[in-house]
């Protein structure tokens, strides 16, 4: 069982984040500077996390080294003899977990997995989810595969164990062209670091550079921590090696998995919630496009109050829609309708995995416990609340209320991303469909306003969203959530504790 100090995420009726990696190759203190990086992605997984280290090959055979838990990343590297006494090495990755499906409980889906096998130690990582191992883990079952874990993620291991072929490379990208779905991995070895990235390229990936080391990270806010460069992302598609060779070059191994000729379908929802706006994901700014985001919105839902010299207040839900609400603004202000941006909710950053909640029943003090007003700026005012998404929308309801109950005249919602309906295969947890608010109204904007209590209620639609998004490259996005358009064939999969991401 989890500890009792690390109960359910208090996170409110968001999206859960999926899984954050990182990777290192050809750095002394290799094992520290993963631990920084997963501390930089710790928003994208709180439940456990792992690092597994290689010491070699000079000399000595070489060897693996793992330390896991569940918890957040402080909670479970500790002592600081931790990375020189156990986690040594000049290669590692690492792994910071959400159970998008895997048992949350069971400690042993916590990533990174490894084994041993005829090619010797082989440890993976894994952001996003696998549509069609079901059917690839009933066969290996079939012939006598013994399984550890729930997680999808262990059968790209034994894929890569069973593959007939006799240079580790191709065991891999044989193991990767049977998987469909999303991931983006990073897989260590006792000779190298091999990062790679599903041919839609769902998930992010981005590689790095720290003097003559590597770094493969979810985010390149993971770089930064560590004072490394951001040199380029995974191309979708792609399997890159780094090597002893790599060192001396300065050139990673590139190979191509197939099929080719797919077009990439980022995950949108990256943009909208899940990155930091200091990281640059699928090579742009994720603030970047959250203030054309904001912008967006501001042009299809304008709020015009009916006296011309009264200003519209404008609050952001912290803190994934921040830079989103300063677009809104500056274009409110652009088209000549005056708002003002104003602190209207506070966050309290204390209540994180070790607040204990009281009975199940009182979920308002969920949200106080999160969330406090700013009296001062709301009462009597027409105020607008710009957040990221609305999900089942019970947090949102509860925040205008904060917000009523401070006093203001009026509250506008509006919604930087079109309705969520369906289902998420690819790493991100939604709830049942039928909870999600949108699914409970039918569709119908005018219901789901009364229901959250507000005098309007504004989504970006899913034109304007694909209009904002960076499409320079001939990329395309996956809106599943949004549209029920998925870009994969979807594999019955069964419980969701079947799963990892």
């Amino acid at each position: 069982m989890i500890p009792e100090r690390f109960p359910p995420p208090t996170q409110l009726d968001k999206p859960r984040d999926h899984c954050g990696i990182f990777g290192v190759f050809g750095h002394p203190q290799a094992s520290q500077i993963t631990y920084l990086g997963l501390h930089a992605l710790q928003h994208r997984g709180q439940e456990g996390s792992g690092i597994v280290t290689c010491t070699g090959p000079a000399g000595a055979k070489p060897r693996f080294h793992s330390h896991k838990g569940f918890g957040l990343v402080n909670d479970i590297f500790k002592p600081e003899s931790l990375f020189t006494d156990v986690l040594k090495g000049d290669s590692a990755i690492g792994h910071n977990r959400y159970s998008t499906a895997g048992a949350s409980d069971n400690a042993a889906n916590i990533q990174p997995l490894m084994v041993n096998y005829r090619g010797g130690n082989v440890a993976v990582s894994h952001n996003g989810n696998l549509t069609n191992f079901r059917g690839i883990r009933d066969t290996l079952q079939e012939k006598g595969t013994i399984f550890q874990t729930t997680s999808d993620t262990e059968i790209i291991l034994h894929l890569i164990a069973q593959s007939r072929e006799k240079d580790q490379i191709r065991q891999i990208i044989e193991a990767l062209n049977r998987v469909e779905g999303a991931f983006s991995l990073t897989i260590l070895t006792d000779t190298m670091l091999v990062a790679a990235r599903d041919p839609r390229g769902v998930r992010p990936l981005a590689v790095g550079r720290l003097g003559d080391a590597f770094l493969v990270a979810s985010e390149t806010c993971a770089f930064d921590i560590v004072g490394a460069e951001y040199i380029c992302d995974v191309n979708p598609g792609e399997l890159l090696v780094f090597d002893r060779e790599t060192l001396k070059s300065g050139v990673a191994k590139s190979f191509s998995l197939s099929p080719s000729g797919v077009v990439p379908r980022h995950c949108i929802f990256e943009y909208i919630y899940f990155s930091r706006p200091d990281s640059t994901i699928f090579n742009d700014s994720v603030d970047k496009v959250r203030r054309r985001l904001g912008k967006a919105l501001a042009r299809e839902h304008p709020t015009i109050p009916d006296n011309d010299d009264e200003k519209v207040v404008v609050i952001n839900v912290p803190d994934s829609s921040n830079t989103a609400t300063l677009g809104f603004v500056s274009e409110s202000l652009k088209l000549g309708y005056k708002s003002k941006y104003e602190i209207g909710l506070i966050r309290s950053h204390y209540v994180g995995r070790t607040f204990i909640l009281p009975a199940q029943g009182v979920r308002q003090s969920k949200v106080r416990t999160k969330f406090n007003t700013v009296r001062g700026v709301l009462k009597d005012k027409i105020v607008v609340i710009v957040d990221d998404s609305i999900v089942r929308g019970t947090t949102s309801k509860q925040l205008v209320k904060l917000i009523r109950d401070a006093g203001a005249r009026e509250i506008h919602f509006r919604v930087t991303s079109p309705p969520v309906r369906y289902p998420c295969h690819y790493g991100m947890d939604f709830p049942d469909p039928g909870e999600l608010i949108a699914n409970v109204c039918d569709g119908d904007i005018e219901k789901i306003r009364r229901e959250l209590g507000v005098d309007s209620l504004g989504y970006l639609s899913l034109g304007q969203l694909e209009e904002s998004v960076p499409r320079d490259r001939g990329q395309d996005y996956c809106t599943a959530c949004f549209s029920g358009d998925y870009p994969t064939s979807i594999e019955e999969n069964g419980s969701k504790n079947e799963r990892d991401g």
